[in-house]
Order: C-alpha cells, then structure tokens, then sequence
C-alpha cells in the first residue's frame, strides 16, 4: 500500500493546478482509489484498496469556509488555479471564500467533485489524463 511520504513526494511535484493531472496519475499508480480533500484547514483523507485509508494533517490555519456557495465565482477560481495563474494556498482560500467545504477525487471515474457546506455537488470535472 501507498505511504504518506509518497504522497508527499508526488505532491511535492504540483506548483499550480496545471500539474495536478501528472499528481493524480502518480498517487493512483501509487494505489490511491480515492481522496477526499477538506478545505477548512488543508487535511485529506486517502483511500486504497479494502478499506486502507491514511490522513494528511492539516497544512494550514483554519480558514472560514463561507456558508452561501458563489458557483460562478468559484468556477473562475478554478480555471485560473488549472491555468497556473494561482498556487495551492490562494486556490484552497479562493474555495473558502467562495463556499466550497471539501472536494473529492475518484480514480475510477477520473473525477474531481466539489461540494458545499450542505453537500452539494458544486462542480464535476473529469481530469483530464
């Protein structure tokens, strides 16, 4: 099974969004099923095969996740984020300010989901491979 300092060494790697397709192959050929990211205070849960599962900690200070979901804001956010134009801490504040608690990513599918503080799914995006 994968370790969390393989994680961090494949993630180590991403400078802007525009890297994350070449991170999500890295950690599923590491055996990453899925992940679920909390935008809160950084932390990710990861997933592998029977119920194997490793946390992150937190990587930063609480952030306020606003409590009304900006959908259109946010999707703008989020291209600049994949168009390089912002770094991880800018894009994870931008997801606060905008409503967006957590996201999730499943391998099989080869998605990124984004939801709100109700649950809602706020966006889906396949990733590109």
């Amino acid at each position: 099974m994968f370790s969390l300092e393989q994680i961090k060494a494949a993630h180590s790697k991403v400078k802007s969004g525009a890297d994350f397709p070449a991170y999500i192959k890295e950690i599923k050929a590491l055996g990453v099923k899925s992940y679920e990211a909390y935008v809160a205070d950084g932390h990710i849960d990861y997933c592998g095969e029977e119920g194997y599962k490793i946390a992150a900690p937190a990587k930063y200070d609480l952030l306020r996740v606003a409590d009304t979901c900006n959908a259109a804001q946010f999707a703008k956010a989020l291209k600049a984020h994949q168009q390089g134009h912002t770094d991880y801490p800018r894009f994870c504040s931008d997801c606060a300010v905008n409503g967006i608690e957590q996201w999730t990513v499943r391998m099989d599918a080869m998605t990124c989901t984004y939801y709100d503080k109700a649950g809602n799914n706020v966006l889906e995006e396949v990733i590109p491979a």
